[in-house]
């Protein structure tokens, strides 16, 4: 049974390749393309209920406890934002990395990234053995 809570976007199921399928063919690109896309406008459509819902909520309260409540609430939500527009940037630089047939390798060592990690992570441009690599090294210098 497949965790569907793992995948970023509800409602694509993971790809089943045949047995024998070229790693990255074009229905592989293609489902990857799907995930991006769907996940692209859910995080835009994330993005267009906070401002209604900022704009609608947004109140004057005369008692200062509840006008610094308000305002973290705003600010806690503009730094998700902010995080979620950094990630609609990454999931359009990876759509064109699946439009220029340059999805699912390593960009580091060139090797297959793996359905696998790609259905956990579709962004991901390092397979996991770089990216473990690049977390500790990561981990040495803030140490």
């Amino acid at each position: 049974m497949t965790d569907k809570a793992s995948l970023p976007v509800r409602g694509i199921q993971p790809y089943q390749p045949a047995e024998g399928e070229e790693y990255m063919n074009e229905a592989q690109r293609a489902h990857f393309l799907a995930i991006l896309e769907a996940w692209k406008k859910q995080l835009q459509e994330e993005v267009e209920r906070t401002v209604s819902h900022m704009r609608d909520d947004a109140n004057h309260y005369a008692d200062p406890a509840d006008r610094a409540t308000q305002e973290e609430e705003f600010a806690l939500e503009l730094r998700t934002r902010d995080r979620e527009r950094k990630l609609i940037r990454k999931i359009d630089e990876t759509m064109n990395r699946i439009h220029r047939d340059d999805y699912g390798f390593c960009d580091q060592c060139g090797v297959e990234i793996g359905l696998r990690r790609l259905e956990a992570r579709p962004t991901a441009t390092l397979c996991v053995d770089c990216k473990t690599l690049e977390e500790l090294k990561e981990k040495q210098r803030v140490a």
